[in-house]
């Protein structure tokens, strides 16, 4: 009897140690749970836990994208009717972007000053005044704490609502981008507000 509990013991233990071998792991009953495929629209498509190519002819036919490409003479836009900025952090796009004297926003059908100008000053007051001050002075409670000092006054400066919109983008100097903060319609709102000041 003893012989038959030492026996089932060392085959436990056996069983137990090649169950454990990561040259054979175990069986995975709900891949998703635990290897999630994430899809980038312009990847190849491929059979998810598979190395094989798909065969679905709409993707075969597209070298193997997941995602179209646009049609032909179009352009992306928001549903503001916003178009992406076509100008790149370079200090030839920033000469370029003050030669934009009127926001995209203007040109939609939709367009309402008095809004615009409301939720721009909204957000001017949520993500500038800090250190721009909620008359553009450049006296807001950062700066006057002595944290920061040389904030523009936009009154002296030389600026226009598409200089502003890309400094909301890129940054300037110590601002950083604002471009995960604001959406780009939002951006030129608060543009338009801070041109405001000026006036």
């Amino acid at each position: 009897m003893k012989n038959m509990y030492k026996i089932f013991t060392v085959s436990l233990i056996v069983i137990l140690f090649a169950s454990c071998s990561k040259d054979t792991p175990s069986n995975v009953f709900f891949p998703d749970m635990y290897y999630p495929v994430a899809y980038d629209p312009y990847q190849e498509s491929v059979l998810a836990y598979s190395d094989e190519e798909t065969t679905i002819p709409f993707f075969k036919n597209h070298n193997g994208q997941t995602a179209m490409p646009p049609v032909k003479g179009t352009v992306p836009r928001n549903k503001y009717g916003v178009l992406p900025t076509e100008l790149t952090n370079t200090p030839e796009d920033y000469a370029k972007s003050k030669m934009i004297v009127e926001s995209p926003l203007q040109k939609d059908s939709t367009y309402v000053k008095e809004e615009v100008l409301a939720r721009g000053k909204k957000l001017y007051e949520q993500n500038c005044a800090a250190c721009h001050g909620v008359n553009g002075d450049g006296q807001g409670s950062i700066v006057q704490s002595g944290a920061f000092n040389g904030v523009p006054n936009y009154a002296d400066r030389q600026i226009s609502v598409g200089s502003v919109h890309y400094v909301l983008t890129y940054g300037k100097n110590a601002m950083g981008s604002y471009a995960f903060h604001l959406t780009p319609d939002d951006r030129w709102r608060v543009a338009e507000y801070v041109m405001s000041f000026k006036k």
